[in-house]
């Protein structure tokens, strides 16, 4: 296995909508490269089906929207944070617009706003149900159109390279690129950056029933973590409520703007059960949902619920939600006349790496975008589609901040080199199946929508041996894509539970059948 040393102005982790549009922005000033894991397609953005939450209708307000967010985050959202991230979204929305993303619009050509769970107003924009890839796509093509910007694919993390570990300045600890695995050569490349963006995205696959891709290990997370950042909020695991229950139909979703058009949640005997758990009926917020659906599988036994969309009618369902009712139809199902089976699965974490109002970590010289990161914005629960709203906005600000700097310069790294490179390859790949199938088992299990005291203990004591197996596993095989996966997937579950362990109440997302109250004065959970 051979290595390579490349350096870059901005290094790039990550190519979702956090990742392009901050890459555009900084290609005005410097050098930038884009690393990205699988390829370009392959991203929770590429994924996303709702749209952007943005006040785009005059009969709406930033405080409607400052409102909602904050009653969905459950009391631990950063005020000053949400009222920035709400009013810098038209600006933001309009520019995407003007790169060519297509969002959809009414008869009389103004943009069409469909309405999800938790928002008191009409205010998603969107591109039928695919908006993400809509988005991706514009983003993608432009990125490639500039001769600054350069992108490598089939690049996994492996670690940053810090001060700390080549160079130590005890005065502070800097981030001065990253190594790499390229998988097309099978090689390890060292990248050094004048300044680093993490936007690798969630964890999604950290449990066993998700509906993020593959690629969601929390890689950013864990190199992030291993560098010196502080991680916040790991708890606030967002569960989906709606995912499709069909064995072939892996990792899809129904957009919650599905309910927002008016689908209704039903049990088994087609009772709507959502008004028993919230004024709101099947639009209450996420956490709401997702617990209320597992309340009632757990009482019935039955392995789903129902998504009753039927009296959209058809010609209004295929127009609006053509993706998803062609998914369903693909799985035998007829959104017109049947009911869609559905089930809550791991969608969005709101913590990660603590960022400050522009994207800053503390750690120098390094910046962390998108869902990788812990703004303050979505406290104990997201409020939907509010997601890709923060990523725009929060590259918007790196990069205000970034090509204002002037200490680019990257130190000589004479003394950093790879020393795995000769080691034998993999001697017992079912070290690593095996980990990877018994972290997601143990954190759907013991750290899943709802948890207990007696969970979180028996959660931590067996991520801590997989952690040390990986661990010794790693130190003695030739680097892979399969090893770092795992290795990252540990530390990030390691952290989960920790974080989960720490939060002696319930709240948001986060319910303890221990603690089934929220505390008076609600406090971020860092380590």
């Amino acid at each position: 296995m051979s290595t390579g040393n490349f350096n870059t102005d901005y290094l790039v982790v990550g190519g979702g909508i956090a990742g392009l549009s901050l890459a555009l922005k900084l290609a005005s000033k410097g050098q930038v490269t884009v690393v990205v894991k699988n390829g370009l397609e392959e991203s929770n953005t590429w994924y996303a089906q709702g749209g952007i939450a943005s006040v785009l209708d005059p009969t709406d307000s930033f405080e409607n929207h400052v409102h909602d967010t904050m009653i969905a985050g459950a009391g631990l959202c950063h005020e000053e944070v949400v009222r920035l991230v709400v009013s810098e979204g038209p600006r933001l929305v309009k520019e995407l617009a003007e790169i060519g993303a297509r969002f959809d619009s009414d008869k009389d050509g103004a943009w069409h706003l469909t309405r999800e769970g938790g928002h008191s107003h009409r205010r998603i924009i969107h591109s039928q149900d695919v908006t993400g890839k809509v988005v991706a796509e514009a983003l993608i093509a432009k990125a490639k159109a500039d001769p600054k910007i350069e992108i490598l694919e089939q690049f996994t993390a492996i670690d940053l390279i810090t001060t700390d570990k080549v160079a130590p300045d005890f005065s502070k600890n800097s981030c001065l690129g990253g190594w790499f695995f390229d998988r097309r050569a099978k090689r390890v490349v060292r990248i050094t950056s004048g300044l680093t963006f993490l936007c690798t995205g969630g964890h999604g696959k950290l449990y066993l029933y998700t509906s993020n891709p593959d690629s969601a290990t929390g890689d950013g997370l864990a190199i992030g973590w291993r560098a010196g950042c502080r991680v916040a909020n790991l708890e606030f695991m967002q569960f989906h409520p709606t995912c499709l229950f069909h064995p072939k139909a892996k990792n899809f979703l129904i957009s919650e703007a599905v309910r927002g058009e008016g689908g209704v949640l039903k049990d088994m005997r087609g009772r709507s059960f959502m008004e028993d758990y919230h004024p709101m009926g099947s639009l209450a917020p996420r956490d709401i949902v997702a617990r209320a659906i597992d309340t009632e599988l757990k009482k019935s036994g039955d392995q789903h619920v129902w998504l009753d969309v039927r009296a959209l009618g058809g010609e209004r369902i295929k127009k609006s939600f053509p993706n998803i009712y062609e998914m369903c139809l693909k799985h035998g199902i007829d959104m017109a006349v049947d009911m869609v089976p559905v089930v809550p699965a791991a969608h969005y974490s709101c913590g990660g790496l603590v960022t400050d109002n522009y994207a800053r970590t503390n750690v120098e010289r390094l910046y962390a975008v998108g869902e990788v990161s812990c703004t303050g914005l979505h406290g104990a629960n997201r409020l939907a589609s509010n997601s890709l709203l923060e990523a725009m906005v929060f590259a918007d600000r790196a990069a205000s901040d970034a090509i204002t700097r002037t200490d680019l310069a990257t130190p000589s790294l004479v003394d950093a080199s790879w020393t795995n490179v000769d080691q034998p390859g993999p001697d017992e790949q079912v070290v690593l199946t095996h980990s990877w199938d018994e972290i997601r088992r143990v954190m759907w299990n013991y750290v899943g929508i709802v948890r207990s005291e007696h969970r979180l203990k028996r959660a931590l004591s067996r991520i801590e041996n997989i952690r040390q197996e990986v661990d010794e596993y790693w130190w003695r095989n030739r680097v892979s894509n399969e090893v770092l996966e795992v290795r990252n997937l540990a530390a990030v579950a390691w952290l989960t539970v920790r974080s989960a362990m720490a939060r002696k109440e319930s709240r948001g997302i986060h319910f303890m059948l221990d603690w089934p109250e929220a505390s008076s004065a609600g406090k971020d959970t860092i380590l």
